[in-house]
Formats: C-alpha cells, sequence, structure tokens
C-alpha cells in the first residue's frame, strides 16, 4: 500500500521561515532510514501558499484564485509517498520522525493513496491499460 504522508502548514512555513541546520540535519537522518528501509518514494518540502494558487471548478467555469491561502491549518508544507504494509507501519514512522515545525503545534496527516483495485469494475481493463502506459512512460522519463 503506498501513504501519502503530508505535514500540515503552520504559521512559520507559510510566513517561508526556513528550517534550521539541526532540523534539516535530523530530517535527513529519517529520510536516510525510510530509504534504507525500502519504503521511501518521494518527499517534498513545499513553499508557502503565497507562491501558489488555486483552480476552482464550478459547472464548466474556472477560476483562479491567488495565494497565499487564509486557514493554514489546511494547508501543506510538505509531503512523503511511502510503501508500507500498513497504515499502522506508517504510522510507527511518522511517531519516530524529528518534529518538523518545532516551537509550533505540529500536525502530520497520512492517507492511503489509491490504487487501480480500489476502483472496481468503472476502472475498465481499456483504462486500466491506458494507466499502465502513462505511468511507463512517466518511468522512463526518470
Amino acid at each position: 500500500m503506498r501513504f501519502m504522508v503530508i505535514v500540515k502548514a503552520t504559521k512559520n512555513s507559510e510566513a517561508s521561515v526556513m528550517p534550521s541546520e539541526k532540523l534539516l540535519a535530523d530530517m535527513g537522518k529519517f529520510n536516510e532510514e525510510l530509504v534504507k528501509a525500502g519504503v521511501l518514494l518521494a518527499a517534498e518540502g513545499l513553499h508557502s501558499s503565497s507562491k501558489g494558487a488555486r483552480v476552482k471548478f464550478s459547472g464548466g467555469k474556472r477560476t483562479v484564485i491567488d495565494g497565499p491561502f487564509a486557514e493554514t491549518k489546511e494547508l501543506i508544507a510538505g509531503y512523503w509517498l511511502w510503501q508500507m504494509k500498513s497504515l499502522a507501519e506508517a504510522i510507527e514512522w511518522v511517531k519516530r520522525c524529528p518534529d518538523p515545525m518545532p516551537g509550533e503545534e505540529s500536525v502530520i496527516e497520512i492517507r492511503q493513496v489509491f490504487e487501480a483495485e480500489d476502483f472496481g469494475a468503472e476502472f475498465t481493463p481499456e483504462l486500466r491499460q491506458a494507466e499502465e502506459r502513462m505511468r511507463a512512460q512517466v518511468a522512463a522519463k526518470k
């Protein structure tokens, strides 16, 4: 199972306060453990929402909303993508993680990623083949 592990934004991350050298080193060590365990698929930090935008869909209309966005607790500061055996395993790894936002209340959310079989009959063999071709093209470009 794949899990997206989401580091929620805080006032400091939204103010573009950069992590300390110690936190960067601690996170680097944690990420090395994930790599050695063979479970890390991706890991990235995100710029504050002031450098982002949202596109709102309403019927056939698209509206662009420029950042920053007001509800900090709803925003994402970074993420990992992990391959785990279970949600319980992902939780155990998160509990070992350095506090991503020292001095502030930190929240890390864990969400399972959909796999093809999760979509049922609506994900037809033709759609599955198209998905597999796309994933192969992406992998070939890496």
